[in-house]
Parts: C-alpha cells; sequence; structure tokens
C-alpha cells in the first residue's frame, strides 16, 4: 500500500464566505467513514468524490442533512458530484461506505463548496449600479476566475495521474510474477525432461547386460 502516501490529503481553502474543502483519504474493506459541515440556510453546495484506487474504484455514499433526512445515496459509486440548497442551518452529514467489500482498501478523493464567492471589490452604501466594477476590477476578477478553474483542472489530472500510475503499478506487479511464474514452469520442465530422458539411456542400459552364472 505504499502508493497510498503519494496521495496524502490535500488543502482546504477558504475565501470570504465562500470555502471548499479537498481532502484524499483511505477508506479500509468493512469500514464506514464519516464527515460533517456546518452550513447555514439557504447556502448552494457541491459534493463531487472520486475513488482513486481499490477494487472497482467503488464506495457507497450517504449526505443528510441536520435532521437525518437523506439529500442524497447511492451504493457502488465510482465517481459522482450532487449539488444543493441548504433548507435549515446545522450540520451536514456525509458517509463513504466500504462495508460491502471484505479485503480491498480503497483510496476516496472529494471535494465540497459551500456557498458563493462575494465580487472581488464591492462599494459600501449605494445601489447596484454604484456597485459595479471598473475595468481593471473585471479583469482582475476574470483573472480570479481563471486561476480558479486552472486549480480545479490541475487537482482532476493529479488524480487522473495518481490512479494511472497506481494501475501501471499493479499491472507491472502482475506482469512480474506472470514472468516468474513462467520461468519456473520453464525450469520444472526442463528438468523433468532431462529425468526422463536419463531414465530411458538407463533402461536401455540395465537391459543389455548379459546375465551372470
Amino acid at each position: 500500500m505504499e502508493h497510498i502516501f503519494y496521495i496524502l490529503p490535500l488543502i482546504a481553502v477558504c475565501i470570504c464566505v465562500s470555502y471548499a474543502g479537498e481532502m484524499t483519504f483511505e477508506l479500509p474493506d468493512n469500514e464506514k467513514q464519516c464527515f460533517y459541515e456546518m452550513i447555514d440556510k439557504d447556502v448552494e453546495c457541491t459534493l463531487e468524490f472520486q475513488v482513486i484506487t481499490g477494487g472497482h474504484y467503488d464506495v457507497d455514499m450517504e449526505l443528510t442533512d441536520p435532521y437525518g433526512k437523506s439529500l442524497y445515496k447511492d451504493v457502488k459509486k465510482q465517481y459522482d458530484s450532487y449539488t444543493w440548497t441548504t433548507d435549515s442551518k446545522g450540520v451536514y452529514k456525509f458517509c463513504f461506505s466500504n462495508e460491502f467489500s471484505t479485503f480491498t482498501h480503497k483510496v476516496v478523493y472529494f471535494d465540497l463548496e459551500v456557498g458563493d464567492e462575494d465580487p472581488l471589490a464591492k462599494k459600501e452604501g449605494g445601489d447596484a449600479h454604484a456597485t459595479a466594477m471598473t475595468m481593471m476590477e473585471t479583469a482582475g476578477h476574470t483573472m480570479y476566475e481563471s486561476l480558479s478553474d486552472i486549480l480545479d483542472d490541475q487537482t482532476h489530472f493529479k488524480l487522473r495521474e495518481a490512479q494511472g500510475r497506481i494501475f501501471a503499478e499493479e499491472l507491472n506487479k502482475r506482469v512480474m510474477y506472470w514472468s516468474i511464474g513462467e520461468s519456473i514452469a520453464v525450469l520444472i520442465i526442463g528438468i523433468g525432461q532431462v529425468l526422463v530422458l536419463r531414465s530411458f539411456f538407463t533402461e536401455k542400459k540395465m537391459s543389455g547386460m548379459p546375465n551372470a552364472h
């Protein structure tokens, strides 16, 4: 399981009233792990998850509100994204389950985005027209959004690269074990053939010897 250390927990980023949490964690077999988040009312949230390694790359996932009502539930999912708006303030719980697996550990990544970001520049004490951004502010905000998109793309590329690297390592191990098995089989067959041939010559030599009187 040394490859798990390549993809240890990622950082969490907080910006104004909007924040996002990203994490990569190991989910052992026959276990369930839950995470909790305090969220205000009428806040739009997005939860995205993906299984990076283990078995068939699938887990069970359930999201519940502060009153225990299930907002999202699915079984044996490889990846998915769910967006909802909170109806009440409280602690929201989302759980990942690997209880259906008897011996396969999983590595799961999730990204929780809570709330909308405030504009980078806002004027106080005015109407909507008074808070219009200048061209420079607009350009800065556009650059900020582009950089955020780049960061998200880089995160997904890292996940795909980690998934591909781990798959390649597992495939390399299987090829190595198969090669070792073939080498042992060829060696055993070679030794067997030598012994069989020697037995043929030994029988002929014994049958050709004269009887002693």
